[in-house]
């Protein structure tokens, strides 16, 4: 108290960043009460109801809009990487976050500040409680919690303002939430098999519904596919009047070498040939990635007709990071995270781990949620793992350990599977197993995203 009576400034300032983190929470709380993003109506009436009355800042600014099944987040955060390089200012939305809501809205690489996460939720609340109003007179569910963060995303990049918003759908992308705003470039991974009771039971219903972010005058950048699924997205192309450029066809991955921090590449691009980049991730879909990113963003900057600087290329992807994927976050005995939660995602993760590291032994920590094919991913990932724990994660949806434990020793066998309940106890145990004997081992905690970030808290790491 200063001598007036009155609160000196760091009073006040400890007064005023209390009353942030408090209405922080309150906002968090009033965001995560509303039903999960997997409980939606495959519609865009609210969200569109909700932008309308926002005054459709969606429109404010360009976006670049990612769909596919795995590898949409990485190449977001590489997409957005170069951008910023090239000087533009960027608004950044994926899913899920590790370890904080505000990971998924970034504004020129940081996750959005408590003060301006705050505000766009005080915007955009009065609309969503109108839009759920609406909702219960006609006797559907409010909004969602992924819709509402959309919302909240899109009023946050138009009130930045940002130059360029790089946009990770949530699910599929027709009647997802992020397809309000209209993509001038439309990315595609690889599609694969995932959110089946969401998106349809085959890769051709799959890739269907991904396809719908692709919309009219877009440039649609699409990675290596299947052959029914590269003719679904020719289809929709051709129907919205969008041009199209191919993985393997008008861009794709020249090499590829592990290098110390992750690997060397060379990549063609739409405009140009890009050599030795350092990027400091691991795996051969990384690379991939990569050359997707590339490609999508010289469609974003000169519609794939001129080539970017190539030290800025360089700088940017030497700048790339991706949490929770393939990550070490602790050494000796080195323990490495992975969100990998399908097959797709297993294999990647396998032929990754096989490329990139040399290990004399690898403990699985393996923490699954209840409706994904656990029995698929550990068959995938048996060959690199030398032995297992099971284990779950605090996740409503994490399949029992006693039924993943048994799922594991059928294709395991009983002497390589070891089940531990609790999380911090499991990874003390594979970490001493990895150990055991002097052996340069090491310990992969994959399964979910939730596993990853979890296991990441527990080593202390929650930088994103």
């Amino acid at each position: 108290m200063s001598p007036s009576g009155r609160p000196d400034s760091a009073q006040q300032a400890a007064a005023e960043q209390l009353a942030v983190r408090k209405r922080l929470r309150e906002v968090s709380e009033a965001l995560l009460a509303r039903a999960p993003e997997n409980d939606v109506e495959p519609s865009l009436d609210q969200i569109r109801q909700v932008m309308e009355l926002l005054g459709d800042p969606q429109r404010a600014f360009p976006v670049i809009h990612l769909t596919g099944t795995n590898g949409k987040t990485s190449t977001t955060r590489m997409i957005e990487r170069l951008l910023r390089e090239l000087g533009l200012s960027t608004g950044r939305f994926t899913s899920p976050h590790l370890h904080d809501l505000r990971e998924r809205i970034a504004l020129s690489g940081e996750p959005i500040g408590p003060e301006a996460f705050i505000a766009a939720y005080d915007d955009v609340a009065p609309f969503l409680e109108i839009v759920d109003a609406l909702s219960r007179e006609a006797g559907r569910p409010r909004m969602n919690y992924f819709q509402a963060m959309v919302a909240l995303a899109y009023a946050a990049f138009a009130d930045a303002p940002v130059d360029v918003a790089v946009v990770e759908v949530g699910l599929g992308g027709a009647w997802d939430a992020t397809n309000v705003a209209d993509g001038q470039v439309a990315v595609m991974t690889p599609v694969a098999l995932d959110h089946q009771r969401l998106l349809g039971s085959t890769v051709e219903e799959i890739a269907t519904e991904k396809s719908g972010i692709i919309k009219p005058g877009a440039i649609g950048v699409v990675g290596v596919q299947e052959p029914e699924v590269v003719q679904i997205v020719r289809d929709r192309a051709e129907e919205v009047g969008a041009d199209l450029r191919f993985e393997g066809e008008q861009f794709g991955l020249l090499s590829h070498d592990v290098a110390v921090g992750g690997q060397l590449i060379s990549v063609r691009g739409l405009a140009g040939d890009y050599p030795d980049l350092l990027l400091p991730v691991h795996g051969t879909h990384q690379a991939h990635n990569a050359a997707i990113a590339l490609a999508a963003v010289e469609a974003f900057v000169g519609g794939g007709e001129q080539p970017l600087d190539l030290e800025v290329v360089r700088a940017g992807f030497a700048g790339v990071t991706s949490p929770g994927r393939l990550e070490i976050v602790r050494r000796s005995p080195t323990v490495m995270v992975d969100a990998a939660h399908n097959p797709a995602g297993a294999v990647s993760l396998r032929d990754a781990l096989n490329e990139a590291f040399t290990f004399t032994k690898v403990v699985g920590l393996v923490a699954i949620l209840a409706d994904k094919e656990a029995g698929e991913i550990l068959e995938i990932l048996e060959p690199v793992l030398d032995e297992v724990v099971v284990t779950r994660t605090s996740s409503p949806r994490a399949t029992d350990p006693a039924v993943l434990g048994r799922i594991a020793a059928e294709i395991f066998g009983e002497d390589r599977v070891t089940v531990v309940p609790d999380l911090s106890e499991a990874l003390d145990t594979a970490a001493g197993m990895a150990d055991a004997g002097g052996v340069a081992g090491g310990v992969l905690a994959t399964g979910s995203v939730v596993t990853a970030a979890e296991v990441r808290m527990l080593l202390g790491v929650t930088t994103t």
